[in-house]
């Protein structure tokens, strides 16, 4: 039996581990650890795809396996993050903080519907998992990090789940970072998010991620044609 065509399932499965890692740090309150971890695992996502290419072993069994891993890494790992993060909170409804795991169910509808819909080869309809999880991950990391807090800012955070789940559904065209040319022509929207992109990381650093995710957002939106 051939060993290469284990080799992509075996990235992802790695991918699916770097998730586990990052849910144990979230629940133990560790957002730079877990973030960390959500990163090291979207780095094995990327090239899990590009082995299985590469080595021309594409199999049903690792796509399926590959929407498995991305629901733990950046569903139920940014998840765990703002559960822990809305426990720091003194809420009178020991509910609530649960309520942040709707996010983890609509990241494995949106990664279901991705494997179904033949629209996103060069694009995406929704939010991807990935750019949710590092959102999350990089602003409650961020909002630790600087001690910032005001009145009512758990429901803030909770509205901001409920919005980005909406998102990871929702038909909204965007972008994605895939060049046929290296020209400015139809290029132009990707290269002015890239150039953007260097102002808010160097002013919020890790917290820029977030920033990051939410200008794509608005910018995908504005420059939605339809």
């Amino acid at each position: 039996m051939s060993i290469k065509k284990h080799i992509p399932n075996t990235i992802t499965c790695c991918n699916l581990i770097s998730g586990c890692i990052a849910t144990w740090f979230a629940f133990e309150g560790d957002f730079s650890m877990a973030l960390l971890f959500i990163v090291i695992g979207a780095v094995f996502d990327f090239f899990d795809g590009m082995m299985a290419r590469l080595l021309h072993v594409s199999s049903p069994i690792g796509k399926e396996l590959d929407s498995l891993a991305d629901d733990i890494t950046f569903g139920f790992a940014p998840s765990a993050i703002v559960f822990s993060y809305l426990c720091t909170f003194h809420i009178h409804l020991p509910f609530i903080p649960f309520l942040a795991f709707i996010m983890a169910a609509f990241s494995a509808l949106r990664l279901a519907k991705f494997n179904l819909d033949e629209r996103q080869a060069l694009g995406f309809i929704g939010l991807p998992t990935p750019a949710n999880a590092l959102f999350w991950g990089s602003l409650v990391l961020g909002l630790q990090e600087y001690n910032i807090s005001f009145e009512g800012m758990e429901w803030a955070v909770l509205a901001g789940t409920f919005i980005s789940s909406y998102l990871l559904i929702a038909e909204i065209p965007m972008f994605a970072l895939k060049f046929k040319t290296w020209g400015w022509k139809g290029n132009e929207i990707k290269y002015i998010f890239i150039l953007s992109c260097i102002p808010l990381l160097l002013l919020l650093r890790v917290s820029g991620f977030a920033a990051i995710i939410a200008w794509y957002v608005i910018l995908s939106v504005a420059t939605n044609k339809k």
